[in-house]
């Protein structure tokens, strides 16, 4: 599987979340995002995503703002923790989007992942509740993430 994983803010490529699945055996697209500029860092994911076309995009945090701005047609969404309050334009998902969070997140209120559900009409299934911080690198959150995006494939 090929999978665009788009990072956060203050993060760069390589991090824990891309290394677990490309250690699982999947091709991690990763980009440096600019972390000042949400336009060019949108324009960066698209470039990307248009060139590769992935089988999923991955979006962490900030990432998952990217991922919700680009126009990635029915590519499936994996959002973990996503800004979309802070940054960005886009303020639904579209309807094949599961969305990782955890409640005890001290930088995104899990309450925003529960209103971007509501929002765009997303089942209930479409959140799990996972981790016990923001960065969900806990070995729970990997592999709920290793996991969502290896169901979002084998639906399409």
């Amino acid at each position: 599987m090929h999978i665009l994983y788009l990072h956060g803010w203050r993060s760069v490529p390589g991090g824990v979340k891309p290394t677990y699945l490309t250690e699982h055996g999947h091709t991690v697209l990763n980009p440096a995002l600019p972390d000042e500029d949400f336009p060019l860092a949108v324009k960066v994911a698209q470039a990307e995503y248009d060139r590769q076309r992935p089988d999923v995009v991955v979006g962490s945090s900030r990432g998952g703002a990217v991922a919700l701005n680009i126009q990635s047609g029915d590519t499936p969404l994996v959002l973990l923790c996503p800004a979309w309050k802070r940054w960005g334009t886009v303020k639904i998902a579209k309807s094949n989007t599961t969305i990782l969070h955890s409640r005890e997140d001290d930088v995104i209120p899990f309450t925003d992942s529960e209103e971007l559900m509501r929002v765009s009409g997303l089942p209930a299934s479409a959140l799990m509740e996972v981790g016990h911080d923001h960065r969900l690198a806990d070995a729970e959150s990997l592999a709920t993430m290793l996991k969502a995006c290896e169901r979002a494939t084998a639906s399409v």
